[in-house]
């Protein structure tokens, strides 16, 4: 794979290509540091560095991971996620206090913001650190990773608005915030933020309204693998149980199928 084919470095706006491109780069965090480092350097990154803690959530220990890649024209950082099962586990806590949101405003679940801030500070020290050409910058994640990118990127946009040139695009994440927290990412990330949720993605739809919200810029991906940008309420409802029909044998599989983040590259793939 050539390096114009895998991403465009001199990219500052949306694409379908650009977000093809990023959920590749949302799916390698699953990777180990050894296979990360080899398909970032094919994909034009000469630079790499790796980051993982160690956290107690309300359950059992759990690992942060994520990668952050540079190239003189470009900056990467993608968080690892989860299985469904144990983002469902973390979700359905609801003995833990809120943690406080960036910037003063609102606030998230627990622990969220825990695995945030256990790798938080390296992963901005490896921005600072590798930004030495005015990069843009693009956080990427799925799944849990992608709930840690909206607000990896939330926390520098209020510590620092100009450190994130680029955008935040995110693939199957859960609901993050509360509505306050959310309007201010709306605002701050007007057509730089891209929420990408596949059909019945189980955990795009964790936890119910109104303990969480979601931001806005919704990327939806309807039961036959079109992308669209709006979707009225009915006519989801309705799409969704098209997809929940599509597999007669198993319709209950579609929820948790419907979140692979291979099932998110290969649709946005499929509209290109």
């Amino acid at each position: 794979m050539t390096t114009a084919a895998a991403s465009d470095h001199k990219a500052t706006g949306h694409s379908l290509a650009h977000a093809h491109w990023l959920a590749k780069a949302a799916g390698l965090a699953y990777s180990d540091p050894a296979t990360v480092t080899a398909k970032v350097g094919e994909w034009g990154f000469d630079r790499v560095r790796h980051h993982h803690t160690r956290h107690t959530p309300p359950f059992p220990l759990q690992d942060t991971q994520a990668y952050t890649a540079a190239s003189d024209s470009m900056i990467v950082v993608a968080f690892r996620g989860t299985q469904p099962v144990e983002i469902r586990d973390w979700l359905s806590d609801i003995t833990t206090p809120p943690w406080p949101g960036y910037g003063g405003t609102g606030f998230i679940h627990f622990g969220f913001g825990q695995a945030l801030d256990s790798v938080y500070a390296d992963v901005l020290d490896a921005i600072t650190t590798l930004r030495d050409n005015d990069q843009t910058l693009w956080i990427t994640g799925h799944s849990l990773g992608g709930a840690l990118a909206m607000l990896a990127g939330a926390r520098l946009y209020f510590e620092d608005p100009k450190l994130l040139a680029g955008g935040i695009y995110t693939y199957g994440q859960p609901r993050t915030c509360d509505p306050l927290l959310a309007a201010a990412h709306n605002k701050a990330f007007a057509k730089r933020m891209h929420r990408f949720v596949n059909n019945n993605d189980i955990v795009a739809q964790v936890p119910p309204e109104p303990l969480l919200h979601h931001v806005n810029a919704l990327h939806y991906i309807d039961a036959s693998g079109r992308i669209r940008d709006s979707m009225p309420l009915l006519g989801a409802l309705v799409d969704r149980v098209k997809g929940l029909t599509a597999d007669a044998l198993a319709p209950a599989r579609d929820a948790i199928r419907d979140h692979s983040i291979t099932k998110y590259v290969d649709a946005i793939g499929k509209n290109l």
